[in-house]
């Protein structure tokens, strides 16, 4: 399905992967309010939607997407220490994709839920302005940085 192994393998050790096109489940499209192709939804295990990715991506810009979902998964399940991971993944190891400012962004709240400390946070104000200062979360995070 994907030309790139680094792809076939990130999926195939993250995810369950599964294909349908909209000719032959059209049902399904319209239950996910999917409106353009390709679109990857990373849904939890009742099949609710947590991440969709839309359109196609250069190979590192996809990679970092499906990353960021499954950061997202762990950060609206409360699981700070593997969303923080998941997300300075994205951040630290792939920093010219257009998710990385985001991971960066998350990667400091995350630690800041699981500590309660602000300092993660101060960080990651200083961080978003060196790396992406015309990004809008280097924006969001400008009051944290006080």
């Amino acid at each position: 399905m994907y030309p790139d192994e680094r792809v076939v393998r990130f999926i195939e050790e993250n995810f369950i992967p599964v294909t349908i096109h909209i000719k032959e489940k059209p049902d399904l499209f319209q239950r996910f309010h999917v409106s353009w192709t390709p679109t990857q939804l990373i849904l939890d295990p009742d099949g609710r939607e947590r991440f969709r990715v839309e359109g196609f991506l250069p190979v590192e810009d996809f990679l970092a997407q499906l990353e960021l979902g499954l950061a997202k998964f762990a950060f609206d399940d409360k699981d700070f220490a593997v969303a923080e991971r998941r997300f300075r993944s994205v951040c630290d190891g792939r920093p010219n994709a257009g998710a990385a400012p985001e991971a960066c962004y998350w990667a400091g709240v995350s630690a800041y839920k699981a500590t309660n400390d602000p300092k993660p946070l101060r960080e990651t104000a200083v961080l978003l302005k060196e790396r992406y200062p015309s990004s809008e979360w280097a924006r969001k995070a400008s009051v944290w940085a006080g």
